[in-house]
């Protein structure tokens, strides 16, 4: 049973809203113009439509054929079978008695989270900067005292050093000359972005540690559709390259063919590896540091550092989460400790620090979050992607999500037609007593894909079979638009209210190698459950999944080699809390 405390988390305030039978709907096969329109329905509407969708069952269930069940008109959120426990009651009761408990205040639940964030903002300027956290459960890890005072002292810098000040347009007048400055007061990284969603938010959030380790102010590169996604981070400055910046061409100058890629300048011997025969002045105006993929090696050994640390301008590219390789670097050891004693959170801090969904997006989230999650006294988040290199069929993949809930009871068990609890269904989740119809739990379960196959089969389930629980079952998809399209700013901000969605779950289970899925747990500073990688495309994944021992993202693609670290040497192995990922066995992650 879900504990008053876990129920009074979410912010409901005013009377919460009752979902049902062929409720509206967002996303999906709608047009995005759907999505830009959508409102909520106002109380008179609600009314009007509950009273019309009553009218409409008690039709079916009195004059309609016995032997199938009624079509839906829309397939991405109903609310699904009454408990068997409570079918023939009538919940006149339910509609007058919903939970109208007021949203906890933010100083109970620590609007600044602990310190990390600033309170130098217009809250209206950025709505979720200070809401979002009251859609979670509390988080498990506090920041470190530390790592607030380096946050605070990057501000100042950031303010002194960014776009606009005095410092930042005599940086660019150098880079404009095509000279690196020495001593100069102020040095740049400029992350550009590539690959999804999911991979840009890990690789910035690792660049934005790396300007912390190297006291460089961090830069953002962002083409149309990354534009417009997320609020600035930093008070008092932008994080934004301004019009007018000497570099404009991002996607054919920083190639892995670039001559300004801090490789091949290494390659071709146009600078040297020992730092003692480098200096500033000799330097080009900017270096390339290309940490995509499989092109990670060079730059995690302490001599590249110390060159690297002579140029002012860096610009970086990369889709993976590459923060893990500091943890393995000398150098930065002691300051990392200070920063982050608890090892697993440092995506946790640093996401919900930098990554604040705009209005637009925000406003996406939280209408669907009131509309259909807001009731739920448990939400279960199931990320299910299907990637063209392992295009695992339907059936098998449904198949693995049904192996995983048996075994791990995140959904809800039901009961049989015959009167059996169904083996072959889902296990039971949080058990309630089957008598107490007034006090019956509302399951929501959020999937989020982008086919609507796993919600619809779900939906099925829970609509024919009654549950053995005594729980109501809803089951919700926000969109499903078959095709990923990161070129596309409406389809970025749609991703990205999901992935928060996702990161309100109680609940979280995710699909093996998903960046989607790594970010969302991540935000919400829980272990998730993932469902493996099969061997191939027919095979099953044996087992269905695992229960992820960290908050941590996974660093798919780690270096080949490690300086000082004999060739062939295991290094997941190397300190305690840096091993492989469970869903890749090759990848690294934090733990501890």
């Amino acid at each position: 049973m879900v504990d008053a405390a876990a129920r009074a988390r979410s912010p409901r305030g005013g009377a919460a809203h009752k979902v049902a039978i062929g409720g509206g709907e967002l996303g999906g096969s709608e047009t995005v113009g759907r999505w830009r329109g959508w409102r909520a329905p106002a109380r008179t509407e609600v009314g009007v439509l509950a009273f019309l969708a009553t009218l409409a069952l008690l039709a079916l269930v009195l004059g309609g054929g016995a032997g199938s069940l009624p079509a839906f008109s829309s397939p991405r959120t109903e609310f699904l079978r009454k408990p068997a426990s409570a079918a023939s009651s009538a919940h006149a009761e339910d509609a007058g008695s919903a939970d109208k408990s007021a949203p906890p205040s933010r100083h109970d639940q620590d609007r600044l989270l602990g310190g990390l964030l600033s309170p130098d903002f217009d809250e209206q300027s950025c709505r979720s900067r200070y809401a979002s956290s009251l859609y979670r459960r509390p988080s498990p890890f506090r920041p470190s005292t530390y790592l607030v005072e380096r946050l605070r002292r990057y501000e100042a810098r950031h303010r002194r050093c960014g776009p606009g000040s005095p410092l930042f347009d005599a940086a660019v007048e150098h880079l404009r000359s095509g000279r690196n400055a020495a001593r100069s007061e102020c040095q740049y990284v400029v992350w550009t972005p590539f690959n999804g969603l999911g991979n840009r938010m890990l690789s910035l959030a690792s660049t934005f540690l790396y300007a912390l380790l190297t006291d460089r102010v961090l830069l953002v590169h962002a083409p149309p559709e990354f534009d417009g996604l997320f609020c600035e981070p930093f008070p008092g400055s932008s994080w934004a390259l301004p019009a007018g910046f000497p570099i404009t061409d991002f996607a054919g100058i920083f190639t892995m063919w670039s001559p300004a890629s801090y490789k091949n300048m290494r390659q071709a011997g146009a600078i040297s590896d020992d730092h003692r025969n480098v200096t500033a002045e000799g330097l080009p105006a900017y270096v390339f540091l290309d940490l995509i993929q499989s092109f990670t090696d060079a730059a995690f050994c302490e001599a590249d550092q110390r060159v690297l640390a002579k140029f002012n301008w860096m610009v970086l590219k990369s889709d993976v989460y590459f923060a893990t390789m500091f943890f393995l670097m000398p150098a930065y050891e002691r300051e990392l400790a200070r920063l982050f004693p608890e090892k697993e959170a440092v995506f946790h801090h640093l996401a919900r620090y930098l990554f604040h969904p705009s209005n637009d997006v925000w406003g996406i989230a939280r209408r669907f979050y009131d509309a259909y999650l807001a009731r739920a006294d448990e939400r279960v988040g199931l990320q299910v992607r299907v990637f063209p290199e392992m295009p695992v069929p339907f059936e098998n993949m449904y198949g693995q999500i049904v192996r995983c809930s048996e075994k791990e009871g995140f959904l809800p068990k039901v009961v049989q037609k015959g009167g059996g609890a169904a083996s072959n269904n889902h296990s039971s989740a949080v058990a309630s007593s089957p008598d107490q119809s007034r006090k019956t739990k509302l399951t929501s379960i959020l999937v989020t894909s982008l086919f609507p196959d796993y919600y619809e089969r779900i939906r099925g389930v829970y609509y024919t079979n009654p549950t053995a629980t005594g729980e109501a079952v809803g089951v919700h998809q926000a969109s499903h638009e078959r095709e990923q399209h990161t070129e596309a700013r409406g389809h970025n901000q749609r991703a990205l209210a999901e992935i928060y969605l996702l990161s309100f779950c109680d609940r979280i289970v995710t699909t093996a190698v998903s960046t989607f899925g790594y970010v969302a747990h991540g935000l919400a500073g829980a272990r998730p459950w993932v469902l493996l990688r099969p061997p191939s495309p027919e095979a099953p994944a044996e087992p269905a999944c695992v229960r992820s021992e960290t908050v941590e993202p996974c660093l798919q693609a780690a270096p080949r080699r490690l300086c000082s670290v004999a060739e062939g040497t295991d290094i997941g192995a190397l300190v305690p809390y840096v091993r492989h990922c469970e869903d890749v066995h090759k990848g690294l992650k934090l733990f501890g």
